[in-house]
């Protein structure tokens, strides 16, 4: 199902009119303005903050001038408009709101990506991310320095406990047969399976066809254990699970090749922009 997040957020924002610049804005009325960062961040988003002004205007000139993963200063200008007045006033707020979530997104992974700097570990996102946002805010994440998990449902397996709990019978044997079909049909779709404990990473590391194994809220000993059971094995080990500043790391230490944290996206907040008219 194709979604497109720019003109849902136009026409919840405008409706039928923006009706203060319709009024109270001359319609020859014509100048220029910049949308500047209030605070340090990294920049995510300009891109689409420039298709929203052209959305609603496509006569609007816009130009970027700090694009996607560079650092912003206090001050420090994103992007220039020019045109119809009452067009860039009425793409304001709309333009505003995406640059302002998806910096944030950014700021907050190039903070976890710094945090684990000489580390081998990659910072990964995961599919907590705003409904109908997803493809913008895991741009963002790259935009960070941060990498994509999977994209959806679609794309890779995930077996979670939920999925185990499921089939009782997994251990006995029934997970090796469901991954022994799978691979029939998808041969070259990746596959993760979450270990609770390290009983069942060392049953996950002898079944065949498993990619990744997501050590869920592990302690560090346990990760560096599991690390250490992984050996010269191809499967990579995946931490997940109580991922923050403070502890990722220390994470990263352990040896684990990936490291994702739904806070990314769930829990950037908001980046301060403002837009301001440039003297004629």
């Amino acid at each position: 199902m194709s979604h497109d997040p720019i003109a849902g957020a136009l026409a919840e924002d405008i409706g039928q009119g923006d009706l203060t610049s319709l009024y109270f804005i001359p319609a020859a009325l014509r100048g220029s303005a910049r949308i500047f960062a209030k605070e340090p961040a990294i920049t995510a988003g300009a891109d689409t903050a420039a298709e929203v002004f052209q959305r609603v205007d496509p006569s609007l000139a816009v130009r970027i001038i700090t694009g996607a993963g560079q650092p912003l200063a206090p001050g420090q200008t994103v992007l220039e408009v020019s045109g119809s007045v009452r067009s860039i006033l009425t793409a304001e707020r709309v333009a505003l709101n995406f640059l302002q979530r998806l910096s944030a997104i950014a700021t907050l992974t190039r903070r976890f990506v710094d945090a684990t700097a000489g580390a081998s570990a990659i910072i990964l996102d995961t599919r907590k991310t705003t409904p109908g946002l997803r493809i913008l805010e895991k741009a963002a994440v790259r935009a960070g320095g941060g990498h994509n998990h999977r994209f959806g449902l679609y794309d890779m397996v995930m077996v979670k406990d939920n999925h185990l709990a499921a089939d009782p019978a997994a251990y006995a044997g029934t997970l090796r047969d469901h991954l022994a079909l799978f691979r029939r049909d998808h041969p070259n779709v990746k596959v993760e399976v979450e270990a609770d404990t390290l009983d069942q990473v060392r049953a996950f590391l002898a079944i065949p066809g498993i990619d990744i194994i997501l050590l869920d809220n592990m302690t560090l000993a346990q990760m560096r254990e599991a690390v250490a059971l992984r050996a010269a094995s191809p499967v990579k080990l995946e931490a997940s699970g109580g991922v923050t500043l403070a502890t990722v790391r220390d994470i990263a230490l352990t040896g684990v090749d990936f490291i994702s944290s739904g806070a990314l996206t769930h829990s950037a907040g908001s980046i301060d922009f403002s837009l301001e008219l440039l003297p004629a």
